[in-house]
């Protein structure tokens, strides 16, 4: 397992968004500075808390240029009702392959039931690594204001 870190080129992962087909995180968030989380499941209660944290933080984030994509295992329908319930406007995908990802990503993943633990990335416009947040538990993951904080420092000292 390979750990991302500080200027790692973000892998190109594809993955199929609830009410949509499949998309690529890299394209995405080309040219914009991007924020990808993964999170256990609807079943976590932090995770829900952390998805619905950068939905309110929707403003702050585009004024420093920043989208978010968020992805888990959950299944499509699971995952439509997780963002009807939460009202994310931001693409959220489902049916991820654990072990894929993790491969890709270092992504800790628990083995029952299968999830990938909560892990978050802040990329630059260009798809490299600024930060990454690796938990092998429930807690231990990005929120909005240190996100904004940190991109709007890396802007200022460009």
């Amino acid at each position: 397992m390979t750990l991302l870190t500080t200027g790692s080129a973000f892998p190109d992962l594809t993955v199929d968004v609830a009410g949509g087909g499949p998309l690529s995180v890299r394209d995405e968030l080309a040219g914009h500075y991007g924020v990808v989380l993964f999170y256990r499941g609807s079943w976590c209660p932090y995770c829900r808390g952390q998805l619905a944290a950068f939905q309110r933080a929707g403003e702050r984030l585009a004024e420093v240029d920043t989208k978010v994509v968020a992805l888990s295992v959950d299944d499509e329908p699971t995952t439509r009702e997780l963002i009807g319930r939460l009202r994310l406007t931001y693409p959220v995908g489902h049916s991820a392959d654990a072990d894929a990802v993790a491969a890709a990503t270092g992504a800790f993943v628990n083995d029952d039931p299968r999830h990938l633990q909560s892990t978050g990335f802040v990329l630059d416009p260009e798809g490299n690594v600024l930060v990454s947040v690796y938990s092998s538990g429930a807690i231990g993951r990005l929120v909005p204001e240190d996100v904004v904080g940190l991109i709007a420092y890396v802007r200022d000292h460009a």
